[in-house]
């Protein structure tokens, strides 16, 4: 699948009620109350129209999540539903909880939640799930037996072999690298970077990987990370970084660093967050996929869901608005496509 050159449109009010007739008697009746909260079943149940979905990222703030929502509301709005985002402003599985535990109460007919440890929150998920919440996980998973589904943006194994690909490029084929990931429990990250120590010892005898740094998502201590990578790695020659945050924060040290041109910075960002450093050459070249149209996959996923369209169950298939038809694979994942790689070359043509 081609990832979508489409332009992102301008955010809109987070809780967004598609249906018409549903907002018209809502204005007939005064039943409609501005309470910031949204998304609970009686914001669109008016009817039984509207199939409510809330997402639940990592973290709030966060531009790879932006876009994903944005995805998300868009494809509510066009089956007709209520989308909300809620989040925590730092991304740990114990701030997470409450939303889950919000989300069931309120009746949501789905969550869509990108994980912030595999187990950690699954106590709440199970309760959601109990309660008739259908969940989604995307992005980042828990374990199995805690979601229906997982929208996964690519194969763990082509995300793994693209970040060093592009490394690998990028040193010569030889040299120290280091990766500075996300928090030590993400799941998405380590699942990754097992895989790439597993790709490097088999594939890239000359690349030598000294140091898994955690930056947590956080810009700042992503930053003091990668300083701290530097001074301790005098010879290293490459930074790989999972994670939107981490990506950033590194080139931005870099760009005004001595290490500018000497010290590649790759891994997975977003275009916006990385044109400056593409075009003042402190970056080659990054991998990602579109967020906005995994959002908008994992939108379209809960509400097949909801609609008992599917279970979950391997084979299960349904259509994914402009994004077609999709069959839920092994262990009920949904794979969008595979990595999409941008440099200076395609990153003015993406808004995101």
């Amino acid at each position: 699948m081609k990832l979508s050159d489409r332009k992102v449109p301008a955010r809109r009010p987070r809780t967004v009620v598609v249906a018409a007739m549903v907002a018209g008697l809502a204005l007939v009746t005064g039943a409609c109350s501005d309470d910031g909260g949204g998304g609970g079943a009686d914001d669109g149940g008016g009817g039984g129209d509207g199939t409510t979905i809330t997402f639940l990222p990592k973290n709030l703030g966060n531009p790879y999540f932006d876009a994903s929502s944005t995805g998300g509301q868009e494809a509510a709005e066009e089956f007709g539903g209520v989308f909300d985002e809620v989040g925590p402003d730092q991304a740990t599985p114990d701030a997470q909880v409450p939303f889950i535990n919000t989300a069931a109460q309120q009746g949501v007919d789905a969550l869509v939640v990108s994980a912030n440890d595999p187990r950690a929150i699954g106590d709440a998920l199970d309760e959601a799930r109990s309660a008739g919440t259908k969940v989604v996980t995307f992005d980042s998973d828990t374990d199995p037996e805690f979601r229906d589904v997982f929208v996964n943006q690519a194969s763990a194994e082509g995300i793994a072999a693209k970040q060093l690909e592009l490394v690998s490029e990028q040193i010569g084929g030889s040299g120290q690298i280091a990766i500075l990931s996300a928090s030590a429990n993400a799941t998405n990250q380590n699942a990754w970077i097992a895989l790439m120590e597993d790709m490097l010892a088999s594939e890239y005898p000359d690349v030598e990987l000294v140091e898994i740094a955690y930056g947590d998502d956080d810009d700042q201590t992503s930053f003091d990370k990668t300083a701290a990578l530097l001074q301790s790695h005098p010879d290293l020659k490459g930074i790989v970084s999972p994670t939107t945050v981490g990506i950033a924060a590194a080139a931005r040290y870099v760009s005004t660093s001595e290490h500018k041109g000497k010290v590649a910075i790759t891994g997975l960002g977003t275009p916006n967050q990385m044109r400056e450093y593409v075009e003042d050459g402190t970056v080659t070249s990054f991998a990602l996929w579109n967020p906005e149209d995994l959002g908008y996959l994992a939108a379209h996923a809960a509400k097949a869901l909801a609609d008992e369209e599917i279970t979950g169950a391997e084979g299960d298939t349904f259509t994914a608005g402009r994004l077609g038809e999709f069959t839920v694979g092994a262990n009920g994942e949904v794979l969008l496509g595979e990595p999409f790689v941008f440099d200076e070359s395609n990153i003015a043509d993406f808004d995101f």
